[in-house]
């Protein structure tokens, strides 16, 4: 017995091991998309169903005159980390639409830190914890229940705050 599971973990240590190969030799990444190229695939027709599926940098381009507006105003908070406020006006957030087709004037926003991803919101409010040394730079953008990008003239709706030195 004590062969067979020693035989049973050397087993499972090789086939996690070439599964990670093969998936990282293809493009897959451990924050949920397959990437070709940098950027993630579209995820269109996901079982059959291509209400679900989006492309992170699509962008769905507005009217002017119904375009949503957007400021952010980033705070120290006084335990920890950083306090985040959303303002907009022209859109609500709607976390029970999230993924599904796009409704004029509502969404939710993607939040970044330099660059990176790190969460969607589905409020005005949110907390972010400790940010990298020196200089950080938090953007969020507005997007539709869709995923896309919501942009003005092929301009993202936008808002940046630069932090630090």
């Amino acid at each position: 017995m004590t062969r067979s599971f020693a035989l049973f973990i050397i087993g499972l240590a090789f086939g996690g091991g070439i599964g990670f190969v093969l998936a990282a030799a293809n493009g897959v990444t451990l924050d949920g998309h397959v990437h070709v190229g940098g950027r993630p695939l579209d995820h269109s027709d996901v079982n059959g169903d291509s209400r679900i599926g989006h492309d992170h940098y699509e962008m769905l381009d507005l009217a002017g005159s119904n375009a949503p507006t957007l400021e952010i105003q980033v705070k120290a908070d006084p335990v920890d980390g950083w306090n985040l406020h959303v303002m907009t006006t022209g859109f609500a957030f709607s976390p029970v639409n999230a993924g599904r087709a796009h409704v004029p004037g509502e969404g939710h926003a993607h939040v970044h830190v330099n660059g990176r991803k790190i969460a969607r919101l589905y409020g005005p409010w949110m907390h972010i914890g400790a940010l990298p040394e020196g200089r950080a730079e938090i953007r969020v953008t507005l997007n539709a229940n869709d995923h896309r990008l919501l942009s003005v003239d092929g301009v993202p709706v936008e808002a940046r705050v630069l932090l630090g030195q």
